[in-house]
């Protein structure tokens, strides 16, 4: 399905200073000529070199030429170097909707204008200039971003050599590497025993109250994704805060009084009305293979007992093979198979179909699946508009929400208390009784429920989080994404 590209509108940064008629300062030196404006070349300059305490590079914005650039009173340099540097810190070095397939964002926007007009009129430039970036947690980030960089230097890395999965009370050769890991990472490693090389309980231990703090399955095995995040480097987290300090400009300054925001970094989701966090829950979001979008949009109400339409992608890919080994399979788990798309009355007999000369990639028929306790949307869904056809919703597999690192849909969003969720949305507003749902639920019956007032939904990829004082919680870059927006970033500005 195509994106859709969407039109961000200005946001205004300090709005008393930016918005307004055209600047009125055309022919008046905006960095030179007088105290002022040789304050604000100063103040610039300063910005420009500490620009790294936000994960930019000075050299982005030409610094070892702007000195001779402010003792020239070479305005154009300055104005292009302060325009650069002020839309980076502000809304983001990159068009986040160009850096993956899978973001589809309201980006907030500043012109070149608006930004030298409020430089020229700010009774504070070097305050307005600071006050730029977000705020909510990003000075944490920025804060753990810092820590990094000064541990970088003394903290060793000895990564874990690859192999088939060590589990506990097995002797393995890399036991020793493992405890030598685990105690870089700055945790308490008891002493080997007296077969060095056995994996013995106590360290087991050592490594679930690691898988714990990750987000990791804690079961004490080291299969791929614990040695994955044990073999994640310094410079591979630092480069993860740089990314989610990119990933937070992305956003509104304010994310409004009512809202969800649903994290595919940490599994998380929570809802806040009127400021206040009111709900929070456990979420399963995409495989690295289907990775859950980061996307904005809006959630208008919900529908008990759904059926299933599944993607031909899914259809081919999954449930072809399935068919070609028995053309009944699928009806066993509650699959019917249409030749239309739209015409329930086409309901085909699947063992009608010679399933052997199928293309997977453009797989024919309609598969459904109808309402019930196996359905994979479980009772509850959640539609709201977007380019990627996904949704939020129960499942059927709630077991699933005991793992750690919940990477099991197809890009959708399971929710783990979905009528939890409902009623705080509807509050104590009429129109809503939490038992008469669960009736309707139990019946087998479909209804539709408006919300009160819509919600607005935001599904990002935070996979760094911080508190005030700069503590830091790290979840892995499953997805890679964080990758490859610092990998955009360092590209030259189009």
């Amino acid at each position: 399905m195509n994106r859709r590209n969407f039109l961000c509108a200005t946001t205004a940064l300090i709005p008393p200073l930016v918005l307004g008629a055209s600047p009125s300062f055309a022919d008046e030196p905006l960095w030179s000529g007088s105290r002022i404006a040789d304050a604000r070349a100063t103040a610039l300059m300063a910005a420009i070199r500490a620009a790294g305490d936000h994960g930019l590079n000075p050299d982005w914005y030409g610094a070892a030429v702007l000195e001779r650039a402010i003792a020239a009173g070479d305005e154009k340099t300055l104005s292009d170097a302060f325009a650069a540097y002020a839309s980076d810190v502000s809304t983001g070095r990159v068009n986040a909707n160009r850096v993956d397939k899978d973001i589809d964002i309201q980006q907030r926007k500043v012109s070149r204008g608006d930004l030298l007009k409020a430089a020229a009129e700010a009774p504070d430039f070097a305050a307005w200039l600071a006050a730029l970036p977000p705020r909510g947690d990003y000075p944490a980030l920025q804060k753990v971003l810092a820590d990094l960089r000064a541990r970088r230097a003394t903290e060793a890395y000895t990564p874990l050599p690859g192999g088939d999965a060590l589990k506990p009370n097995m002797i393995d050769s890399r036991v020793p590497v493992l405890r030598k890991r685990l105690g870089e990472l700055g945790l308490a490693v008891p002493a080997a025993g007296a077969v060095a090389n056995l994996y013995d309980e106590p360290l087991a231990a050592v490594v679930k109250t690691y898988q714990e703090t990750k987000g990791l399955t804690v079961d004490g095995v080291i299969g791929h994704n614990t040695m994955r995040s044990l073999n994640t480097s310094i410079d591979d987290r630092i480069d993860q805060v740089i990314a989610n300090l990119e990933r937070r400009r992305w956003l509104p300054e304010n994310l409004g009084s009512r809202y969800v925001f649903v994290n595919a970094g940490d599994y998380s989701m929570v809802f806040v009305d009127g400021g206040q966090k009111v709900f929070e829950s456990l979420v399963i979001v995409g495989t690295p293979k289907n990775p859950t979008p980061e996307i904005q949009s809006v959630m208008r109400g919900f529908q008990t007992n759904p059926h299933w339409t599944v993607p031909q992608s899914i259809s081919g890919e999954e449930y072809l093979p399935m068919l070609r080994r028995d053309p009944y399979a699928l009806q066993n788990n509650g699959f019917k198979i249409y030749s239309s798309w739209s015409d329930n009355d086409s309901e085909i007999d699947p063992a009608s179909i010679d399933w052997s000369s199928i293309n997977p990639k453009a797989f024919p028929y309609r598969i459904r699946q109808e309402p019930g306790a196996g359905n994979a949307l479980g009772y509850i869904f959640f539609p709201f508009q977007n380019n990627y056809g996904i949704y939020m919703h129960d499942t059927a597999t709630r077991w699933l929400f005991t793992e750690g690192s919940r990477n099991f849909s197809h890009g959708c969003i399971r929710l783990q208390n979905p009528l939890d969720f409902v009623q705080k949305v509807f509050g104590s507003r009429a129109g809503f009784d939490k038992g008469k749902v669960q009736q309707v639920i139990n019946a087998g019956q479909q209804a539709h429920y408006t919300f009160p007032e819509s919600v607005t939904l935001y599904v990002t990829y935070r996979t760094v989080t911080a508190g005030a004082d700069g503590t830091a919680v790290f979840r892995d870059d499953v997805y890679g994404r964080d990758k490859r927006v610092v990998q955009a970033m360092a590209k030259p500005r189009s």
